[in-house]
């Protein structure tokens, strides 16, 4: 990616803390992005070709790995 590329911050509170929600790229129309998430400890990343889905991909994998986090325990 280009330095100058834009990023887009989302942030979610939480009882226990924050999710953090960084996307970049997704321009022009139909170019590839990557989406961060973290919450406390666990940072899942994403890459697709639109900017909702995936956004909603990235805090799905984020409340699996939280599920598993809570079975392991």
């Amino acid at each position: 990616m280009k330095t100058h590329e834009q990023m887009d911050a989302i942030f979610l509170p939480t009882e226990t803390g924050m999710i953090k929600i960084y996307a970049y790229g997704f321009s022009p129309s139909g170019s590839w992005g990557q989406v961060y998430t973290e919450y406390n400890d666990i940072t899942i990343t994403v890459k697709g070709y639109h900017r909702k889905k995936t956004i909603i991909r990235s805090l799905s994998r984020l409340n699996e790995s939280l599920l598993n986090k809570m079975e392991d325990k």
